[in-house]
């Protein structure tokens, strides 16, 4: 029996998934865990390097992941990188901690890669013909035009939960200022400006990846009396849901914010610049519903290394 490991270093969240692979070539899960290890944070003020501690925190749960996949006998582990480590001045310092750390190669995707993956993932695992894909992480924003079940466009943006929050002041103990949250706003549609293809001519839906959309479907999931920890995947609301959701979250301080988000509370500082792109993403093309996916890069690659292999 044969085990592959996929570690996804991300601006916000370090994560890792162990699959087995069976004889008809389909894998089945066995392990998943996530830690939120914000490898982009600080990084606009420490001139474009990820920080030291930032790194620490990142290497650390690699060395806590070895635990659990060295587990397994013929493992191959396959290591990923996105936004962060691609935008990292000091990019190949990092990527040598964590060889030095844990022998794994790193490979940085490129914006391109971490949209195509976004599709193949998400469009293995829902029937949505049509739609667009919206994938906001820690340091960027993928977005993919999805046709007949194949992408015709897709782009990264550079600016994400962390980056956005940081960037803008978003992060504030008090409520954030209509000012600022104004610049923010501008800033993501003088973005979303640059990309011709985004007809808001035609209602679509909008396939979600992404910790702060899990976060939006898992908060409205406990409003509705739902269980939070079940899988949410394929599971839909409507945008006047999310912009209602969108509305009361810039009306609260950090604190009550943590309070709504409970066990999540973390995401607080983030959540408003998380949810963000989502907010002008649907004024822009006037979709009228999310769909939740909990398959992404991750199982993008599973697919294509099912398909090499």
């Amino acid at each position: 029996m044969s085990y592959l490991a996929v570690i996804d270093l991300g601006s916000n969240s370090t994560r890792m998934v162990v699959e087995e692979l069976q004889d008809d070539g389909n894998f089945v899960e066995l392990r998943r865990r996530k830690l939120d290890t914000r490898l982009a944070e600080g990084m606009d003020e420490n001139d474009g390097e990820l920080t030291d501690a930032a790194m620490t925190r990142v290497v650390d749960a690699l060395l806590e992941f070895q635990q659990d996949y060295m587990m397994f006998d013929d493992v191959t582990v396959v290591g990923i990188a996105t936004a962060a480590v691609r935008e990292a001045e000091n990019q190949a310092e990092f990527l040598d901690k964590v060889f030095r750390a844990v022998g794994v190669e790193i490979r940085v995707l490129t914006g391109d890669q971490e949209a195509y993956y976004d599709y193949l993932g998400a469009a293995s695992a829902l029937d949505i013909p049509d739609a667009w894909l919206l994938d906001t992480g820690g340091a960027s924003v993928e977005l993919v035009g999805i046709e007949d079940r194949m992408a015709t466009n897709m782009m990264s943006l550079p600016f994400g939960a962390v980056n956005l929050s940081e960037k803008f002041k978003l992060n504030v103990a008090g409520v954030v200022s209509p000012e600022v949250l104004a610049k923010a706003t501008k800033y993501v549609n003088n973005q979303y400006a640059k990309l011709p293809w985004l007809d808001d001519t035609v209602t679509l839906p909008i396939i979600l990846l992404g910790g702060a959309n899990r976060s939006l479907a898992r908060l409205y999931r406990v409003q509705h009396g739902l269980a939070a920890d079940s899988d949410f995947h394929g599971y839909e609301m409507t945008t006047a849901a999310v912009m209602a959701i969108y509305e009361k979250l810039i009306k609260m301080t950090r604190s009550e914010r943590e309070e709504l988000l409970g066990l999540e509370a973390n995401r607080a500082d983030i959540m408003i610049s998380g949810l963000l792109p989502l907010v002008e993403l649907i004024k822009r093309t006037g979709s009228n519903k999310v769909v939740f996916s909990s398959s992404g890069v991750r199982e993008g690659l599973l697919q294509e290394y099912r398909m090499n292999n």
